[in-house]
């Protein structure tokens, strides 16, 4: 039996987060400048055979849960045959992506024949003029379709809404989200706002926790908590009277790195052992040179043996990595 992947702080690595492109149709205000970022030459990125390899090694090594980001995926040429491909993996047990939904009405039933599990869909705001506001595109009801034509799906659950709160904006969106969590079946999730942001322009002032927006709903709809599971990253609470459920991620104010079982995959085959890493163990470029798939596990293990113990974004001299969140994957 292989041996777990695991870190020098004993936590066992189960989930990889696979960006298939740096590319995005999207300029959100808390992940890119308007102007867009420098993208990846073609070269650059991993193929879908690479991609194949890649995550056939990591489910070697016990990775079972595979999410599929961007940038926005979607936009990646002939996306649904990468999910097939994927799909038929021995070992992975839950295939998901995270998009921002732009193409989600097109691609929805390529997806589900591909053998997607669950959808993440990020959408900032349900009002059509903030939504443009927030993410410079005047897509809500474009993304709406989407989110519809998914949720159709019953085999794709659960559809999570991810809305990114952000102090000075997200109070204004928090009882419309609340009421679309309870009138529909999908679950809304807010993301506390990271520095990540394409303009390194983050402050912890621009924070909204997870407790506040919690505590805004709760005024209006009383909420009860659910118990944490572990390696969760949302903490989950129910409507008192029943009608559904809503999360809240909060990574600044409430760190969950001490049950961390997540690593990340770049669009140009660096692995990153935290979202914040300073560091990447480039495995394409091995991979293209004529590594074998065992020269490949030993570069992997030895890198998640030095997964960080923790973010670190609360602490005096903390530093932003390099790469804002649309290079590194969502």
């Amino acid at each position: 039996m292989t041996e777990p992947l695991s870190d020098a702080h004993g936590r066992v690595i189960s989930d990889l987060r696979v960006s298939v492109t740096d590319r995005c149709n999207f300029r959100c205000r808390y992940c890119m400048p308007a102007e867009g970022m420098k993208w990846l030459q073609r070269s650059e990125v991993l193929s879908f055979e690479e991609i194949e390899r890649l995550v056939r090694v990591f489910a070697d090594l016990g990775v079972t849960d595979l999410r599929l980001t961007g940038g926005e995926p979607l936009a990646r040429r002939e996306f649904p045959h990468l999910v097939s491909m994927l799909n038929d993996i021995d070992g992975i047990r839950d295939l998901s992506v995270t998009t921002n939904g732009y193409l989600l009405e097109r691609d929805a039933a390529a997806l589900v024949d591909a053998g997607i599990n669950r959808v993440n869909v990020s959408v900032d705001s349900l009002a059509r003029d903030r939504f443009h506001e927030i993410t410079r595109r005047d897509a809500l009801p474009q993304v709406l379709r989407g989110l519809e034509a998914i949720g159709a799906y019953e085999a794709v659950r659960p559809v999570k809404v991810n809305a990114v709160a952000i102090r000075d904006f997200t109070e204004n969106e928090v009882i419309r989200f609340a009421e679309f969590a309870r009138s529909t079946d999908f679950e809304v999730r807010f993301i506390e706002f990271m520095p990540l942001d394409g303009d390194r322009a983050w402050e912890p002032s621009q924070v909204l926790t997870g407790d506040e927006v919690r505590a805004l709903i709760h005024e209006r709809y009383p909420l009860e908590s659910a118990d944490r599971l572990p390696h969760a990253t949302a903490r989950v609470h129910r409507f008192a009277d029943g009608k559904g459920q809503i999360g809240f991620i909060n990574p600044v104010s409430q760190p969950f790195c001490a049950d961390c079982n997540r690593i990340r995959l770049t669009a140009d085959g660096e692995l990153r052992t935290c979202l914040f890493s300073m560091h990447e163990t480039n495995l394409r470029d091995p991979m293209r040179e004529g590594a074998s798939d065992s020269e490949l596990e030993e570069v992997i293990r030895e890198a998640v043996w030095r997964k960080e113990l923790k973010h670190r974004v609360n602490e005096p001299g903390f530093r932003p990595p390099a790469r804002s969140m649309s290079a590194i994957g969502g």
